[in-house]
């Protein structure tokens, strides 16, 4: 087994993006928060399909992050599977099912020109 990469918060980012791509998320979108929030340096939105789909992103997520990485991620609302949220420090995804995502809007909340879709 080889050392974890360098977990930087770029590096982070692209593997969460490519782990969500891989999964066939939806709708991904990324949000750059350095100098906006001190929660994290990015935050991801995607869609699954499903609760199934979501829980499933998820799981290969955090699993491939800690693999890869070295990094236990705080995980919350998977028992559920309408919205998973995955805190990497770094990077904080959030993992909807359509109707919740629609119902919340994070987007609207934390876009002012600064996110870019995957």
């Amino acid at each position: 087994m080889s050392a974890p990469k360098t977990a930087t918060s770029e590096s982070l980012l692209a593997a969460v993006l490519k782990s969500l791509d891989d999964d066939k998320g939806e709708d991904i979108v990324q949000i750059n928060l350095r100098g906006r929030s001190e929660m994290g340096d990015y935050m991801v939105i995607a869609s699954g399909r499903s609760t199934r789909q979501v829980t499933a992103m998820a799981e290969k997520l955090t699993d491939r992050l800690k693999q890869e990485y070295g990094v236990i991620s705080k995980i919350e609302g998977k028992d559920a599977g309408d919205w998973v949220l995955i805190d990497t420090g770094d990077v904080i995804v959030h993992i909807f099912r359509p109707e919740v995502r629609e119902f919340y809007q994070l987007e609207k909340m934390w876009q002012t020109g600064a996110a870019s879709t995957a």
